[in-house]
């Protein structure tokens, strides 16, 4: 099993940044696939970032603006949020699956999940 614990501060002012963490414990052997994922209300969640093997995948909505890294030795992983927007307003979740995805911005792709965090960004 793996668990996954999200954090980091929840609130920006429109072009700010904040970054999110991720911690993962339990058995995490490589090759592992790192996701981010958000659902603002009302809508469907929707896939952010993906990172496998020291390749990251983006969303053409943060792509530019955002960026996925991992540090190995403590098991986490971060989702650096630039130029924020109101519209990245939402609820992110931390999900993670043993092996390469198909479809790495898929949450179907993903065996397990963090809790969530809100990120709200005000205009």
């Amino acid at each position: 099993q793996v668990q996954l614990v999200e954090s980091g501060r929840g609130l920006a002012q429109s072009g700010g940044s904040l970054t999110l963490s991720c911690v993962a414990s339990g058995f995490i052997s490589d090759p592992f696939t790192f996701g981010w994922f958000r659902q603002a209300p009302g809508k469907e969640r929707e896939g952010v970032a993906s990172l496998n093997d020291g390749i990251t995948i983006y969303a053409d909505s943060v792509n530019g603006r955002f960026t996925m890294s991992r540090d190995y030795a403590e098991n986490t992983v971060y989702l650096q949020m630039n130029n924020l927007e109101p519209e990245d307003t939402a609820v992110y979740y931390c999900a993670a699956r043993w092996g390469k995805a198909a479809l790495p911005l898929s949450q179907d792709e993903y065996d397990y999940w963090g809790q969530g965090i809100q990120v709200t960004v005000s205009s």
